[in-house]
């Protein structure tokens, strides 16, 4: 919230007037990504004629020409980052007005709130995309991408954020210290436990083989590959886990529209939630804040559990 400033100088910026060791902290405040979602909405507030202050019948009039191009969500996304540049100027702000509120209404109304998910990547399509792949060393590497990022039900920011010494080998298989997540920026952590495979893919032991055949023993475990083969030393993309997981899909024969770097995490819980695990079971793993957040998967999950028209077709 400290430095934030809008594409045409609409600053949002007090840290200038504090002691440089809190200006540093205020601007930690918030998460690096979350600064630049807020930057980007002013940035197409602000270029399609808005201001800070802004007026709430500038804000409704924002909301009303943009509803057709953008989704429910996004308009509600702008909105918070036009309320959070009003306060951070110590400013009232126009989106709590009942104008923009109703205006906001009557958008769902009409356009429905249900938002584009990712399609999950279900444990047997999984296991089928992991038999169609190689040996080289970008397969190696993608065939732990996809099983530790299953297994955990990672982001795909938690994923590639993983480094060797966040990793410890136990009896049961591995406990992984996820230092850092999208639902705790404050860094308290938390461990999730992967165990040893009862089947032909085991993420451990894929994991094993990739750390020791390419001699990784410090830093990111997931490392960019060259067009040669040859492995680099910086960290892969939360960006390129979309990538493979449609380029493995693709290979396999399936068709990856719909795909992307969530489809694992989806996967996972939808497979578990198919597989009659509890859904708090299911929430120590992802790390879901609620049931609420994790009940689209349940409900997609169970939808041929005991399916009514099932007994009487």
């Amino acid at each position: 919230m400290g430095d934030l400033q809008g594409s045409k100088g609409c600053e949002i910026n007090f840290t200038h007037v504090l002691p440089d060791g809190v200006a540093s902290y205020v601007r930690d405040s918030l998460a690096a990504n979350t600064r630049r979602a807020y930057l980007s909405d002013l940035a197409h507030f602000e270029a399609w004629g808005g201001t800070i202050p802004a007026p709430d019948t500038m804000v409704a009039d924002y909301l009303a020409q943009h509803c057709e191009a953008l989704s429910v969500a996004t308009l509600s996304r702008r909105l918070a980052s036009i309320a959070k540049a009003h306060c951070a100027r110590g400013l009232p702000s126009p989106t709590k007005s009942e104008l923009v509120k109703a205006t906001l209404r009557g958008i769902k109304r009409q356009k429905g709130t249900a938002q584009k998910e990712a399609k999950p990547l279900l444990r047997d399509d999984l296991f089928q995309v992991l038999a169609a792949m190689g040996n080289d060393a970008k397969s190696i590497r993608d065939r732990v991408l996809l099983l530790i990022g299953f297994a955990g039900g990672f982001r795909r920011s938690e994923l590639v954020g993983l480094d060797v010494e966040d990793i410890e080998h136990v009896r049961q298989g591995i406990v992984v210290t996820l230092r850092r997540s999208k639902t705790d920026q404050l860094g308290q952590g938390r461990k999730i436990g992967i165990p040893l495979g009862r089947m032909r893919w085991c993420p451990v032991t894929a994991l094993d083989e990739w750390l020791t055949r390419c001699g990784i023993e410090t830093g990111p475990i997931f490392q960019r590959i060259n067009r040669h083969g040859h492995i680099q030393m910086d960290r892969l993309s939360g960006e390129a886990v979309a990538l493979v997981i449609r380029e493995r899909l693709k290979a396999a024969g399936f068709d990856p529209t719909g795909y992307s770097g969530h489809s694992l995490r989806a996967g996972f819980a939808t497979s578990a939630a198919q597989a009659g695990v509890s859904s708090w079971k299911i929430r120590a793993q992802t790390g879901h804040a609620s049931d609420a957040m994790l009940a689209r998967y349940i409900r997609d999950g169970e939808l041929f559990s005991d399916n009514a028209a099932g007994a009487l077709l």
